[in-house]
């Protein structure tokens, strides 16, 4: 027994030749990926975040030089005054980094790929080699994207939506060589979200320590798990449709080009359909770790286990049937219009059981309020603020006002509208004020 002891304390105590860039750099260690992931993705964290100052600068003081602009070339801000077509490039560029570039791989692939194996009990992630390339996939995607910024027309000037055919076209958004970077950073992206995606599930159906049956998982794992399913079904098609904007933008195709027989709501159909997964995405990963910090703080285990991981997996599900909720203003049939909104109600069910299920462990629990703890219950507080909204209704200052939200249907010919102070509103005037 001893002689066996030390044999494996001497195969686990052996030096490890591999040289810092191997090692550090185009490391293969599940770990090491993570931590990658996680200074690459604070880095673009922070240049979203100074892009979102310039934006609050012109916003707080439109027209006036912004402290420290005088760095910036005179194409984007002379004598430190942002221009208009500058500004644009900001708003887009802010939510293309923040989306793409931070959210997601802070919470997918940093979370993912540090804790998915220690949590399932396994030494690595299933495939290694394509673990590792897929941070080099997202750290090309981000160089792309930066990159962007410094081109002779400035970056993207569509929104970080990239509606058409604003950004399929270069006269109509200014801008050429940006455009198309962004259209190549985010097809990076997505194949490395894809090869993520693809050893995430692996790694979590294969992999998992003898006795670690599926309801046995962490919470968060689960939530990694259905997390991992959302991309690899979303991002493909993101992908697909950056590459036909590619070819409109490059070799002069017209998918997204009205004038030349092209569908505009095509984009839309296809971003959405990504995008609202996408929700998901970012989401249920933190839903996941606030269930397993809440059952710690709480010293109990967490409360209706089973229903948590069928809410997760409803959630999921439902997220696929309700993208058309973006699109609400686009022309599309109310009877359909009405099943997309019945379908978003929907996800408040599921949504609701996890909120329950997490008073519900708290209840008579042996709290400790350390700090994750504290982050949890404001995670959840914050939740159920942000999730109940109410419909904001205005009037019109008319004698027989018949008004409902956002749209003037009835106004007597001298009144004004009390949001955007028209002189009269007509039929179905639309209040410029939103």
């Amino acid at each position: 027994m001893t002689t066996v002891a030390a044999t494996a304390h001497g195969a686990q105590a052996r030096h490890d030749d591999r040289s810092f860039v191997r090692k550090y750099i185009f490391s293969t260690d599940h770990k090491i990926i993570g931590i990658q992931f996680l200074f690459v993705s604070l880095f673009f964290l922070l240049v979203g975040g100074l892009l979102a100052m310039q934006m609050r600068w012109q916003l707080g003081f439109p027209g006036k030089p912004m402290p420290g602009g005088g760095i910036l070339p005179e194409t984007m801000a002379p004598g430190g005054v942002i221009l208009p077509e500058y500004y644009i490039q900001l708003v887009t560029m802010h939510g293309t980094f923040m989306v793409f570039f931070a959210i997601m791989p802070l919470l997918v692939g940093v979370f993912a790929n540090f804790l998915i194996p220690l949590k399932i009990g396994t030494h690595d992630m299933a495939f290694p080699r394509i673990n590792m390339w897929s941070f080099w996939s997202f750290f090309a995607g981000g160089l792309v994207m930066l990159s962007s910024l410094f081109v002779p027309d400035g970056a993207a000037r569509a929104g970080w939506t990239m509606y058409a055919p604003l950004s399929a076209r270069h006269d109509f958004s200014g801008a050429s060589i940006g455009q198309e970077l962004w259209s190549v950073s985010i097809i990076l992206v997505g194949l490395s979200s894809i090869l993520g995606s693809l050893n995430y599930i692996t790694t979590i159906i294969n992999n998992r320590a003898p006795g670690m049956t599926w309801f046995r998982l962490p919470l968060s794992v689960w939530s990694l798990f259905i997390t991992a399913i959302l991309g690899l079904l979303a991002l493909p098609v993101l992908s697909g449709a950056a590459i036909m904007l590619l070819f409109d933008q490059v070799i002069g195709t017209h998918f997204f080009d009205p004038a030349a027989g092209g569908q505009a709501l095509l984009w839309q159909h296809l971003f959405w359909f990504f995008g609202h997964p996408e929700v998901y995405i970012l989401i249920l990963p933190a839903m996941g770790m606030v269930s397993d910090i809440i059952a710690n703080g709480s010293r109990k285990p967490i409360f209706g286990y089973r229903s948590m991981v069928f809410a997760i997996v409803a959630i999921a599900f439902l997220g696929w049937i309700v993208w058309g909720h973006h699109m609400f203003v686009s022309g599309m049939n109310p009877t359909l219009g009405s099943s997309f909104m019945v379908s978003t109600l929907v996800i408040a069910v599921p949504s609701a059981v996890k909120v329950f299920n997490w008073m519900g462990t708290m209840w008579r629990g042996n709290i400790r309020f350390h700090v994750p703890m504290l982050h949890a219950v404001a995670f959840v507080a914050m939740l159920c603020r942000g999730s109940s909204w109410r419909r904001r209704r205005w009037t019109c200052k008319s004698t027989t006002p018949t008004s409902s939200w956002r749209t003037c249907t009835t106004c007597c010919s001298a009144a004004a509208c009390s949001r955007c102070s028209a002189p009269s509103c007509t039929g179905t005037r639309r209040c410029s004020a939103g």
